[in-house]
């Protein structure tokens, strides 16, 4: 009785298996061939990604990270900065702004970023201005709705942390890391 519960328990399976198929065998053969020439043509075909995760999230460029420490050129509370304004990185464009989440990114100020990080305009400012001089973060022009003065946005190098596709970083963002810091002239990896 056992045994026949097995067979009956694969021959399920088998058939599950072969109900989630989405190509027929013939199809998964031809498939498979345009694959391999696409290969040996140093190609690829790639099936389309499903997102499955949502979830928001910045990545540090190891390699670059540990060289930044053990030259020392990131003093401990710049490492610790670095860190409290992860979640403020915009994706794609490497911009500290408002709300990760929302569709249309808006740039935070200086003073905005201090009252986020609960810390005082004077030290925020102090070590955005250090980052800035190492190259670390960029602060370049933007214009904000609403407002008549000039206004800054400050965005984090791609080559530290990136925020976004690493193969398909934004032209733009590249641009404006082009020109580097004595400090990371020699950064062992270069994204831009």
């Amino acid at each position: 009785m056992e045994r026949a519960l097995d067979r009956a328990e694969k021959k399920a399976r088998l058939r599950d298996i072969e109900n989630q198929k989405v190509l027929t065998d013939e199809e998964l053969q031809l498939a498979n061939d345009l694959q391999a020439k696409a290969n040996a043509g140093k190609m690829k075909l790639v099936p389309e990604r499903k997102i499955k995760n949502k979830a928001k999230f910045a990545q540090i460029i190891q390699e670059n990270w540990l060289y930044l420490i053990q030259n020392e050129i990131l003093k401990n509370e710049e490492i610790m900065f670095l860190n409290k304004i992860l979640g403020f990185i915009g994706f794609r464009s490497n911009c500290l702004v408002q709300d990760i989440k929302a569709k249309e990114q808006i740039p935070m100020t200086q003073t905005e970023l201090a009252e986020a990080l609960k810390m005082s305009r004077t030290n925020a400012n102090r070590l955005i201005k250090q980052l800035i001089e190492k190259g670390i973060i960029g602060k370049f022009e933007s214009g904000r709705d609403g407002l008549n003065a000039k206004m800054y946005a400050l965005y984090i190098n791609p080559n530290i942390i990136l925020c976004g596709d690493r193969d398909n970083i934004n032209e733009t963002l590249k641009t404006m890391f082009k020109k580097r810091s004595k400090e990371l002239k020699k950064l062992p990896i270069r994204l831009t």
